[in-house]
């Protein structure tokens, strides 16, 4: 198992990663405890003994709360099934205490094929919890506390992800499935601002209801959509803009590096006269990986005048002038380097980081404002 931002991956399907995130363990014995006490409440109701058959109902809390993320699971994998089916690409799933995360790089290139991507999800976990219905009405039925009450239980949960998915909202499929059927129309740019919109709009309903009914749960939901829409429209609107420009046009110019043979010392200071978190590393002028002010940080003051450069250098991404923006970023966000190096006939010439991408956009929405104070309307040419 691989851990990543803070996530460990325990399998892979069609060569996607399926993460689990601590979070989610953390949370797996609370679900447990309130399913438990659903459990109880139901027994009590229905006058039958609380733990039937010497099980605790906290285990029978922690069954359906596996269930419950074990459906999730199969959400996802709809999602990634129908996404590879039409040329997307997945970077992972990822299982979190909010419920689970398809991290699709490339949507499909038809905007009704990124509609019916969103829509396999929820229609998964209805479809899951008729099964599931299904299932509980063919068990042998008994007046004693039996699975059947687990199984309708977790049905039940399966109904409400599916149907509280089609929510209009990110990061919910109901968002998705919204921008996919504006896009045809608007392009994918003011598609996704419109959706973000009406996702802001749901948040601030949910942050209203919570407010009234106390429920922390119903918070959490609407703060998640909240920066689900605003984190979505910045991810369109980087991709719209990058798509057209080449690295060079948003390169830091940059011909020298900082000597592996450099002292921590003198390293520091090349940094904070840069202003820079990061540097590249070079060997004879020849790039060989970067550096980080952080890593720097951590070495004991006393310790940084004997020690060099090469024993923190980490390995370099590096990209040609001519290559497309927008992949060079998804690089960075695969290998997740603080920048990228522009190398040019193996000579340094230039460094990409966060703040050469903000700078991009910054400067393409001036020149959106200044044509009109709209938002570009670029469209990516794709079928409708």
């Amino acid at each position: 198992m691989r851990s990543t931002r803070g996530a460990f991956q325990v399998a892979s399907f069609r060569g996607v990663p399926i993460r689990i995130h601590y979070s989610l363990i953390l949370v797996l014995p609370l679900l447990a405890l309130l399913f438990g006490g659903v459990f109880r409440q139901a027994a009590r109701m229905a006058e039958v003994p609380v733990a039937p058959g010497g099980a605790a109902p906290f285990l029978w809390g922690l069954g359906v709360a596996v269930g419950l993320f074990a459906s999730v699971l199969v959400h996802e994998l709809a999602h990634v099934l129908y996404a590879l089916r039409t040329g997307g690409q997945v970077r992972s799933i990822t299982l979190m205490i909010v419920g689970g995360v398809s991290e699709v790089t490339e949507l499909p290139r038809r905007h009704r094929d990124e509609v019916l991507m969103a829509l396999v999800g929820p229609l998964t976990s209805v479809a899951l919890g008729a099964l599931l219905l299904g299932v509980q009405a063919l068990l042998p039925q008994s007046p004693a506390f039996s699975p059947g009450f687990a199984i309708t239980y977790l049905a039940g949960l399966n109904l409400f992800l599916g149907l509280f998915n089609l929510v209009p909202a990110f990061p919910m499929d109901g968002g998705r499935i919204l921008r996919g059927l504006l896009a045809g129309r608007m392009g994918v740019v003011r598609a996704t601002r419109v959706a973000s919109m009406v996702g802001k709009g749901f948040a601030l309903l949910f942050f209203i209801v919570a407010l009234f009914t106390l429920n922390p749960f119903l918070f959490v939901i609407a703060l998640l959509v909240l920066t689900g829409a605003e984190g979505e429209a910045r991810q369109v609107l980087l991709k719209t803009v990058l798509e057209k420009l080449q690295v060079e046009q948003l390169m830091s110019p940059r011909f020298h590096g900082v000597e592996l043979d450099t002292s921590l010392e003198e390293a520091l200071g090349e940094l904070r006269r840069a202003r820079r978190l990061a540097l590249p590393a070079t060997e004879q002028d020849q790039p060989v990986g970067w550096v980080v002010l952080g890593d720097v940080l951590k070495v004991p003051e006393a310790e940084r005048v004997q020690r060099t450069l090469r024993e923190l250098v980490k390995p370099a991404v590096m990209v040609a002038p001519g290559d497309n923006a927008w992949s060079a970023v998804r690089r960075m966000a695969e290998t997740q380097p603080p920048l990228l190096l522009v190398l040019e006939q193996g000579r340094l010439v230039g460094t990409v980081d966060a703040n050469d991408l903000n700078a991009a956009v910054a400067l393409h929405l001036a020149s959106a404002q200044e044509r009109g104070g709209r938002w570009p309307r670029w469209r990516q040419e794709r079928p409708a």
